[in-house]
């Protein structure tokens, strides 16, 4: 695992690895900062059972950070995924295609990966829903934000 990119970053994510353990979430791996080694290094860390208010589900760490939880069904699935303020991305594990293509329909993201690594293609749109991003990039989609769009109105035929 290589290290964050910058210092603000790696203070951001520290942050929250210390606000789980201040809110006492169920860490399965990780948790605790790497030690002060000239890099910004953060260990993977995965926490279990997370309550939907913590600090560490609502929001974008951009870390090697996980919080996961259980559900009962689909719809709960749907809404635990939906329930947030940001929409950048989401994963579907499943062996039932129908399923997959289910729920991917249904959550609230700008890319919805199934079965799949997290791979980004440059020949499609990169941008999430919500508070997530500020438009989008890559593919044709992002070549629309060096365009503008102009409009003439003429009034022909009218005497001065």
């Amino acid at each position: 695992m290589g290290p964050l990119t910058t210092k603000p970053q790696h203070r951001k994510v520290r942050a929250a690895l210390q606000r789980a353990k201040e809110e006492r979430l169920a860490c399965l791996i990780g948790g605790e900062p790497a030690e002060e080694s000239g890099g910004f290094f953060v260990p993977p860390t995965v926490y279990a059972e997370v309550p939907t208010e913590s600090t560490v589900w609502r929001e974008e760490i951009f870390g090697p950070v996980l919080a996961v939880r259980s559900f009962e069904s689909e719809a709960e699935a749907v809404a635990l995924a939906n329930d947030s303020e940001f929409g950048l991305v989401a994963t579907v594990v499943t062996a039932d295609p129908a399923r997959a293509e289910r729920l991917a329909a249904e959550i609230d993201a700008g890319h919805v990966w199934v079965n799949s690594a997290q791979v980004i293609f440059p020949q499609t749109a990169w941008g999430g829903f919500k508070a997530s991003g500020i438009g989008r990039e890559l593919g044709p989609w992002g070549l629309h934000s060096y365009t503008g769009v102009k409009h003439i109105t003429l009034r022909r035929g009218a005497s001065s």
